[in-house]
């Protein structure tokens, strides 16, 4: 058997018509996703297939539109024996990966992410928080550039080598911007995205998101969830939780967990759900990593032929 760890998008993969050819291939998805509409209380699918974009975009529909996706995949991959032997998620899809595990169901997962999705633009005046990425520094030397600065300034993503995301309020952001280019930084780029999440900015959000959370059905994970706040393996109920929780208001540690995968001397890392970015990452993180990303009837298919080769 080959040994793989599947790997979910984050926010930012979205885009209109996610989703559309496994649901129109599959009566597996066509029912996940019409489930996922009666228990979300309105077409989340309608606004997948035809958008329009600014209101897909938006986190509350985002974050279940992405898991969505992640979980039909995985469904229909486990329905052909295929399950992985580690899991991950960027962010959000920390969530679809604990779906993958048996941590949440498909369902709860969905509308988990829809709650937290709500929570998180509420938790910080819109337009007033800011995300830029950093290019070409290492983490100590954003470190350095950000402390002392007035304001909320964090590191919110590790995300490969030379790629660090920073979140705070707007003022903050913009001034670090200028420390940064003077330490060396290749290029700071402001992110479109509508708050300044993993940064201290939210931890109202996560204090009412624990007190949502505390209601959930969450099951220890069948195999091991590498957690973006600890970039370790996972799977009790309790520490999963307690997790999700502390990973609003803390550093995504994707680097490190890749490199722990790389470590486990996986076969191939999965990107499982819409988008290649996570992909990206693998090979600047491992090079020689084999890759898959899995997000329509046809990129399923290659990816079942090769699992199923004679090794």
């Amino acid at each position: 058997m080959k040994k793989v760890a599947f790997v979910f998008p984050g926010q930012g993969s979205q885009k209109v018509g996610m989703g559309k050819d496994l649901y129109e291939s599959f009566p597996l998805v066509k029912h996940l996703f019409d489930e996922a509409d009666d228990a979300l209380g309105y077409s989340l699918t309608s606004l997948m297939f035809e958008g329009p974009e600014e209101e897909l975009t938006k986190t509350e529909n985002a974050q279940p539109a992405l898991l969505l996706v992640s979980a039909a995949i995985d469904q229909l991959l486990k329905k052909e024996g295929m399950k992985p032997d580690m899991a991950a998620g960027h962010s959000l899809g920390e969530y679809s990966a604990l779906v993958s595990a048996e941590s949440l169901g498909a369902l709860e997962g969905v509308r988990l992410v829809h709650t937290r999705g709500k929570l998180m633009e509420e938790a910080y005046p819109s337009g007033k928080g800011a995300m830029s990425a950093v290019l070409g520094l290492s983490t100590s030397d954003i470190e350095e550039a950000i402390e002392g600065i007035d304001g909320v300034v964090n590191i919110a993503n590790i995300n490969c080598p030379g790629q660090v995301v920073i979140s705070g309020d707007k003022p903050s952001v913009s001034k670090a911007e200028d420390h940064l280019k003077e330490k060396g930084a290749k290029r700071v780029m402001p992110l479109n995205v509508s708050g300044p999440f993993h940064s201290d900015l939210m931890k109202p959000a996560a204090e009412d998101f624990a007190s949502y959370l505390g209601e959930i059905a969450v099951e220890d994970a069948r195999v091991p969830v590498y957690a973006n706040v600890t970039a370790g393996p996972v799977n009790d109920k309790e520490e999963i939780s307690r997790l999700l929780v502390e990973q609003l208001y803390s550093p995504v540690r994707f680097q490190e967990t890749l490199e722990a995968f790389v470590g486990e001397e996986v076969d191939a890392i999965v990107e499982i759900g819409e988008g290649k970015v996570l992909s990206g990452l693998v090979r600047k993180v491992a090079r020689r990593m084999k890759t898959f990303q899995i997000n329509d009837k046809e990129s399923l298919e290659a990816f079942i032929d090769w699992y199923k080769e004679e090794s």
